[in-house]
């Protein structure tokens, strides 16, 4: 008996972890490119494998589930990844009240954390701003992998142990009944999976403005150390990513926090700018990033919240030497209701995956399991 059949569109992080449930599933997989390789989101970002981020229960899960797949991705292939894990530093007593709260919080949950002192930190990590450090806490879970190299080997990975297919430089411009066309080519298949992000609203412009879906603009940059051997030993995060996550919110203080920052810091939290900084296999440090949400967006990056970003990170990181090598922006699909992924079936066998937000890299995997698995 032949295998079914599914086709994916989209080679993106989204587009592949679906490949990779399917093919396990017992599918005949083809994912489809419009580009002769990914070159949006999923390659845009830091590479922060991120289970810090979510909250306790089903999102950590699947945020910790797809973690594993990364290391088994990877050891496969002889992907580099680091698992550096993550430090939250605090700069300011109120910025600490909230570091010390999430730590008895996820200390009870069974979470792997610890509070460190200055001293601590200084002898454990680079590039830390000791000025008026008040302490940090450290996560063993998160990891980081270079998402250019990542999300350019995983097609090679899934083609080798999963005999998935890749058609690259190919648009799909319709689908009806199980039938895709690419200007005079069809495809078919008895399962369809769009993982295109934003991009769907092309395919399903109809599904697209009832979606509770907008865009989100976001600015980066990436920097070349002092020296080619240094290294952070870890990623660093600002007090402002503390009123970023979501899994945050289980700190009482936190209102507090984002009052006193909406009273001292406005324009940083108008232009939802958090800084955090990650470094690839190659020395690189990858720094950002602003939230701007709109559905069209000026295609020119702002070079005042690039000024933001730089000032805020030298506020807590020992960047005055670092050197700019690259600067850009990528743009994401972000749902408004709250949710955390969007599931649609605009007909039969059919499926838009879509609208993980900036937790693409961290939730992707898990996420394609469990959609995968209930079908």
């Amino acid at each position: 008996m032949s295998k079914p059949s599914a086709i994916v569109i989209g080679a993106g992080i989204v587009g592949l972890a679906t490949a990779r449930a399917l093919s396990l599933k017992g599918f005949d997989v083809t994912v489809i490119e419009r580009n002769e390789r990914a070159v949006g989101a999923s390659v845009r970002n830091f590479g922060m494998v991120w289970p810090i981020g979510q909250p306790d229960g089903v999102l950590n899960q699947r945020a910790t589930r797809s973690r594993q797949i990364w290391k088994e991705v990877a050891d496969s292939i002889g992907l580099w990844y680091d698992p550096v894990g993550s430090l939250h530093l605090a700069h300011e007593q109120d910025e600490w009240d909230v570091l010390q709260e999430l730590y008895h919080s996820f200390s009870t949950n069974g979470r792997d954390v610890q509070l460190m002192d200055k001293q601590q930190i200084a002898k454990s990590f680079n590039g830390v701003n000791e000025n008026g450090l008040k302490g940090g806490l450290f996560s063993h879970t998160e990891m980081i992998v270079d998402p250019r190299e990542a999300i350019a080997a995983i097609p090679n990975y899934l083609t080798e142990y999963l005999d998935v297919n890749f058609i690259w430089n190919t648009t799909i411009t319709d689908i009806q009944n199980g039938k895709l066309k690419a200007g005079s080519r069809v495809f078919q298949a008895d399962l369809v999976f769009v993982c295109s992000g934003p991009d769907f609203e092309t395919l399903y412009p109809d599904e697209f403005a009832k979606a509770p879906i907008t865009k989100c603009k976001l600015q980066m940059m990436r920097f070349l150390p002092e020296s080619d051997n240094w290294r952070i030993g870890t990623s660093l995060c600002g007090g402002l990513s503390l009123i970023h996550y979501p899994a945050f919110k289980a700190a009482p203080s936190l209102q507090a926090l984002k009052d006193r920052y909406l009273a001292e810091m406005d324009e940083y939290v108008k232009w939802g700018i958090h800084v955090m900084v990650s470094q690839n296999d190659r020395g690189e440090l990858t720094v950002g990033d602003s939230h701007e949400y709109a559905l069209t967006f000026d295609p020119f990056d702002r070079a005042r919240l690039n000024q933001l970003i730089l000032d805020y990170l030298k506020s807590f990181a020992l960047a005055s030497n670092w050197k700019l090598v690259q600067s850009w922006h990528g743009i994401y699909s972000k749902l408004t209701n709250g949710s955390n992924d969007l599931l649609l079936q605009p007909e039969s066998q059919v499926y838009i995956l879509n609208g993980l937000g900036g937790n693409g890299m961290t939730l992707s995997f898990g996420l394609a399991e469990e959609v995968v698995a209930r079908l």
